[in-house]
């Protein structure tokens, strides 16, 4: 067997629709195929994750795989870092996807099999990627930071969160984010939002969402930045302006494709630090979950973690 990294996998058993920890047993049979003797912890709720992980890291484990969804992923990132400041620099993230949206494996090109996704942590071959790190105002109006992997927007992304964690994901990611999109739609009013890119205003823009991209995919599939690369130490950026609830239902099934980026009221920038303000209560997409609201500030980590591919 090649030589494989000291590892700790952390899973949430509530995720794929709660059937994860049924499954479990034989995900476990996959990855010790593929990398032999592990250890494994399952978490005990939301935000238990981090923890988790700056134990394992701490304890001298080389890499940490997740087991679930979009949301994670996230919660394991954040677990790398301590004070703003990594635990262990070269240590290694592994996914196996058991989530709805599963919106970060379709840029990392990650198998959505857990059995093909556990071929791939053996060896020690990893890429070094960017991340974004994202400080805001939580529900209770005090100041939070979090690391993301994917994309954070702010608008009806958030919305479109709230509902769907609100809701059961028992159809998969496709459906459940539709329902949800089509329920936030109704209610959404496009928000103004004060803008800065690398120091430059952009003015104040009548948003219906905006997606601050490392990944390109969020929503459970929509394409919103196709050009979007994770090593590239660049957020693409790409404001939806003042769309109508027609003109925005007429764009989702371009999204899903990637085709709406040269549409009207479509804006696309490249840029390393945004920052955005309202007087209106705008809600925050980050990695699929809703932590809070604007004001925001986003900043890319240039090669901030090692991922197994």
């Amino acid at each position: 067997m090649a030589e494989n990294f000291k590892t700790k996998v952390i899973i949430n058993p509530h995720s794929a629709n709660r059937s994860t920890r049924r499954q479990w047993p034989g995900i476990a049979e996959g990855i010790k195929r593929s990398i032999g003797d592990f250890d494994w912890e399952f978490t005990t709720g939301p935000n238990t994750a981090p923890e988790l992980t700056r134990n394992a890291l701490r304890e001298g484990y080389e890499m940490v795989v997740g087991v679930g969804g979009d949301g994670t992923n996230n919660e394991i990132i954040n677990g790398f870092f301590e004070a703003d400041l990594a635990i262990n620099p070269e240590a290694v993230y592994g996914m196996i996807c058991r989530g709805t949206g599963s919106d970060l494996i379709r840029t990392l090109g990650i198998p959505r099999d857990p059995g093909e996704a556990a071929r791939i942590l053996a060896g020690k071959r990893t890429r070094r990627i960017d991340l974004g790190r994202l400080s805001f105002r939580d529900h209770r109006g005090r100041e939070a930071r979090r690391y993301f992997i994917n994309i954070a927007s702010f608008g009806i992304g958030g919305e479109v969160d709230a509902r769907v964690n609100q809701t059961t994901k028992a159809f998969g990611g496709w459906i459940s984010f539709l329902y949800g999109s089509v329920r936030a739609n109704f209610a959404y009013k496009n928000k103004s939002v004060d803008i800065e890119l690398d120091g430059d205003s952009l003015g104040t823009r009548k948003i219906f969402n905006s997606a601050i991209a490392n990944g390109q995919y969020f929503g459970g599939g929509m394409r919103v930045a196709p050009q979007a690369r994770m090593d590239d130490g660049l957020f693409d950026i790409v404001i939806m302006g003042d769309l109508s609830f027609l003109e925005s239902v007429r764009m989702a099934r371009l999204i899903y494709k990637g085709d709406h980026v040269n549409l009207p009221k479509i804006e696309s920038f490249r840029g390393k630090k945004l920052s955005a303000t309202s007087e209106q209560r705008v809600l925050l997409d980050v990695d699929g979950e809703q932590p809070g609201i604007l004001p925001a500030s986003l900043e890319i980590i240039p090669g901030a973690i090692r991922i197994k591919v």
